[in-house]
């Protein structure tokens, strides 16, 4: 997002219905008075043209387990290509699911869960056999479905025959700052409850060091970060600068390098202990720009780019990642607000532009594209959600299904950004092209604002993303004018500003 004047110019800037079938898998091992080895709920989440989403419970009906191995076959050629909840292959129609290391422990009577996207044609039929550690769970015949009436109001006239599957249990959250992981379209954490990123924005570290004024832009001592915590805000979002990060030398010695990396250490510690997510965020990158909605004619990380740069900005994620994999609290957010669409001629040029990078139409320096960054925070051995956000100043999501980075880790999320006076800003456009993109993957608005001091606006798009389970972070926790940042509060304290108290009061309404 844009910053006051004093600082830089304000830069201008059908949901899938989910078909639902379940039914339990009983295993019975060979003999009658055997116990069964263990119990798996197969079901289909959601079903679309061509693809599915599936998920699995599975009961250890035996001895407790350190380390298990789920095996099934496929009876019609499906095919996975994202898995999670365990480490997925597949070979032919076997699919296999090793544990991660957080679930190796699978005590008798215990359940884990895991879910996948596959693609399929012709039938959706499900896996009737399974076997757990190579011991087969089930006698390979399914289950006889209950039929399903012609008028739903009239009961089958026989009880069904399958017994019925016990509902699985909620999960319950974590205490604190979640290691949130991917699982379909919503943020999981490590006990598999559904989590939502809501919160602000913390401006400053992007502009302050390269402005020669410092690190950030007001205290970030421990009573503001937690009066961002009385706001019932759960993340916090902390943009940086590519430089100061590096520590390249035309920033002030006393604002790169090492005194700005512990500067930024020690605010996610403070949100961390607060209970609260921390987003690092690359805002501000090397490269000169001065084509179509320019922000600057300097070369320096000095204003917001159309692209990343790849002369620096993997090494930028490689420190970062590196810096901070230990911890799958923290999450990375790639860069700002991509808008190779206003240099290049052609849509196409744009996404491929964002995805691959390499030499751009209408950018003078050599892109690093959203893979580039993907591959650079997973060379550390890094597994901590990414977020990849959007063209358009990250406003556009029209073409993220298909130009999507690759990612090995599997936890990769969309980011978008929007305010009252960007392109696509109302229900109509947010129906078409958003929840095609939350159907699949989850979805955080990293920034949402409005420039009229009032929050109206804002309001419109927390129903939309309240009504879909979605998440959302304003901008921006500074005391600016608040329709020239905009801004959410009028002292670090957690006074609001007019447009600030719409975010604060529904943040508060939405915690028990």
């Amino acid at each position: 997002m844009r910053h006051p004047p004093r600082l830089s110019a304000l830069l201008s800037g059908a949901a899938l219905t989910m078909a639902s079938t379940a039914f339990a898998l009983m295993g019975t091992a060979s003999g009658a008075a055997a116990a069964p080895a263990c119990t798996v709920e197969y079901s289909v989440v959601g079903q679309w043209a061509g693809g599915y989403q599936g998920a699995l419970t599975v009961t250890n009906n035996g001895a407790a387990l350190n380390g298990w191995s789920l095996g099934f076959a496929f009876p019609a050629g499906q095919v996975v290509s994202q898995g999670w909840g365990g480490k997925w292959s597949q070979s032919g129609t076997n699919v296999t699911v090793v544990n991660e290391s957080w679930n190796a422990a699978l005590g008798t009577g215990a359940k884990t869960t895991g879910g996948f996207l596959a693609s399929w044609s012709g039938a959706n039929t499900a896996p009737t056999a399974f076997t757990l550690n190579g011991t087969p769970c089930d006698s390979g015949t399914p289950p006889t479905p209950t039929p399903t009436p012609t008028d739903p109001t009239t009961p089958p006239t026989t009880p069904p025959t399958t017994p019925p599957t016990t509902p699985p249990t909620t999960p319950t959250p974590v205490t604190g700052a979640p290691e949130l992981s991917v699982s379909g379209n919503k943020f999981t954490d490590q006990n598999g409850a559904t989590r939502r990123l809501l919160g602000v924005n913390r401006s400053g570290g992007e502009f302050m060091c390269v402005q020669g004024y410092g690190i950030w832009d007001g205290p970030v001592d421990d009573a503001s970060v937690k009066a961002i915590a009385d706001w019932k805000a759960n993340t916090v979002r902390i943009p940086l600068n590519e430089e100061c990060w590096l520590g390249l030398d035309n920033i002030k010695p006393e604002y790169r390098g090492t005194p700005y990396v512990n500067a930024v250490k020690d605010l996610v510690t403070k949100v961390l202990a607060h209970g609260m997510t921390p987003v690092v965020e690359l805002h501000w990158t090397y490269g000169q720009y001065t084509g179509n909605s320019s922000g600057c004619a300097d070369v320096h990380a000095s204003c917001q780019k159309p692209m990343p740069n790849a002369q620096y900005t993997p090494a930028f994620w490689t420190s970062v990642a590196n810096t901070f994999k230990n911890d799958k609290r923290v999450v990375f957010d790639l860069f700002n607000e991509p808008y190779p669409d206003r240099a290049t001629s052609t849509a196409t040029q744009a996404w491929s532009c964002w995805r691959d990078g390499g030499s751009c139409p209408g950018i003078g320096y050599e892109v690093a594209g959203m893979q580039d960054l993907v591959d650079a925070v997973r060379a550390t051995g890094s597994r901590n959600l990414i977020l990849a956000p959007g063209v358009a100043y990250s406003n556009d999501l029209s073409q993220w299904r298909t130009y999507r980075p690759t990612d090995p880790a599997g936890n990769l999320a969309a980011a978008w950004h929007v305010y009252n006076f960007n392109t696509c800003a109302d229900e109509t456009c947010w129906n078409n092209t958003l929840a095609p993109v939350a159907a699949e993957v989850p979805l955080l608005a990293g920034e949402i604002g409005e420039n009229t001091c009032g929050h109206a606006f804002i309001d419109r798009v927390m129903k939309w993303f309240d009504d879909r389970g979605l998440s959302y972070l304003g901008w921006t926790w500074n005391t600016w004018n608040c329709n020239s940042g905009p801004a959410l509060i009028s002292s670090y304290d957690g006074t609001p500003t007019a447009f600030g108290i719409g975010l604060r009061d529904h943040l508060r309404s939405l915690t028990p």
